[in-house]
């Protein structure tokens, strides 16, 4: 049977046995709508820690060694790696809907934790649940949304979806500097991420619908059948078997060590210059918003334009930004350097998602996915920890630098290893 949509659309396969579902943004747009409100709420528990945590270390804590405080980025990112790597497997053999409600009650815990933590271990151990959290409820999310609208669209779920989550990053950033400043770092901040925490429960468990119906109608109308392939056939390809898929986790993995470094780094190197809370938080926030909001512009744009250019372009304005903050000192030039920085991950993070989803069968692009995101997040406690141990041998601006020269490094990997589009 098919069905016929308006004007410009074209027609869908319904196939029997999953009647009356349908792929597209346009006929799926209230659950989509859904996956970008609840993302935002995944994205607000990242949020929290991003101008405050940092500072509670060294001010609270009395922490000099900053490799002991990036530590809990560390914990983070490992366990989300980890969890990214299992998600996508689970989700096909269980659903998605259950990992997103699971993801909400293991993150339940973290603000509370974070926010009356008596030692600086509860901080790393909380940071392992946000991690699990993370690696559940932000993967169904975008694999649900790429799941709704089909093949066609894919770059534009996965920009909105990120815009959603790292806008709220961005504007819980700000405001947990503002609460910060005028409060104090704890526990003030931390009272966002309850409320974020139970409003993404509520609506997971009572309004979101899973997508596995979706999927097998993709699989049913694709040109190609799916290779039965065990899950290590499918990490290896993803890792370095198909060039445009190596192209996309080595440059996941360098995006998210930088972004790992400047959650941890940052925060220090701009109060070493005297810069208040509040204004740091401006700083903080401005480098996700401009990431997030620009989203939905690459997202669309890699659709038309391909994936390639925008990728390896968009890790060279990532290491301009990055240099301009090491070797400046004011809060405008850092301001600057935070759109820069903004502008190239934009570039960058929606168009790997969906360079990945495109060299995947829909059988198994879930677990391809989780794959990626493995990488990806892993660059998180790789940045953090190196970024740490260089800060505390050779002093921060030694580390930006260092990262940014990697960073552009990776984009000229990218431009000689990904397929042309």
């Amino acid at each position: 049977m098919i069905l016929r949509h308006s004007a410009g659309d074209a027609p869908t396969t319904v196939t029997p046995g999953i009647s009356g579902v349908r792929l597209g943004l346009r006929e799926n747009w209230r659950q989509f709508a859904l996956l970008v409100l609840v993302n935002a709420f995944v994205g607000g528990m990242v949020g929290l820690e991003r101008t405050v945590v940092p500072l509670v270390g060294t001010e609270e804590f009395r922490i000099v060694s900053t490799t002991i405080i990036v530590s809990f980025i560390v914990s983070f990112g490992i366990i989300k790696a980890v969890t990214n790597l299992v998600s996508g497997h689970f989700a096909d053999l269980w659903g998605r809907k259950g990992l997103l409600v699971l993801g909400w009650l293991v993150g339940l815990p973290v603000p509370f934790m974070v926010a009356w933590a008596p030692n600086w271990g509860w901080v790393v151990a909380a940071n392992v649940l946000l991690g699990i959290n993370q690696g559940l409820a932000w993967s169904m999310t975008v694999i649900m949304k790429v799941d709704l609208v089909g093949p066609k669209s894919r770059g534009l779920a996965v920009g909105l979806n990120e815009f959603a989550g790292y806008l709220s990053v961005g504007v819980t950033a700000f405001l947990t500097g503002y609460i910060a400043q005028r409060y104090g770092l704890r526990p003030a901040p931390f009272y966002l991420g309850i409320g974020y925490a139970v409003l993404g429960l509520v609506l997971s468990v009572w309004l979101v619908r899973d997508t596995r119906a979706h999927v097998a109608l993709e699989v049913s109308d694709h040109d190609v059948a799916g290779e039965q392939l065990t899950f290590w056939q499918i990490f290896r390809r993803t890792s370095f078997g198909n060039r445009s898929m190596f192209a996309a986790s080595q440059a996941g993995l360098v995006n998210n060590l930088n972004d790992g470094m400047s959650w941890g780094i940052f925060p220090l190197f701009f109060v070493g210059f005297g810069l208040s809370v509040e204004r740091i938080g401006i700083l903080k926030a401005v480098y996700p918003a401009v990431w997030g909001v620009l989203q939905t512009v690459t997202g669309p744009l890699s659709d038309r334009w391909g994936r390639k250019g925008l990728i390896v372009a968009g890790m060279w304005v990532q290491a301009a930004g990055l240099l301009m903050t090491a070797v400046t000192t004011s809060f405008g030039w850092w301001l600057g350097a935070s759109v820069l920085l903004g502008v190239g991950t934009a570039m960058v993070y929606p168009t790997l998602i969906a360079a990945v989803s495109d060299a995947s069968h829909p059988s198994w692009r879930a677990r391809s996915l989780s794959v990626y995101r493995f990488w990806r997040d892993l660059g998180y406690a790789i940045g953090a920890l190196s970024a740490g141990i260089i800060t505390d041998m050779f002093g921060a601006a030694t580390a930006i630098g260092a990262v940014g020269a990697l960073t552009f490094m990776s984009g000229v990997v990218a431009g000689f290893a990904m397929k042309a589009d």
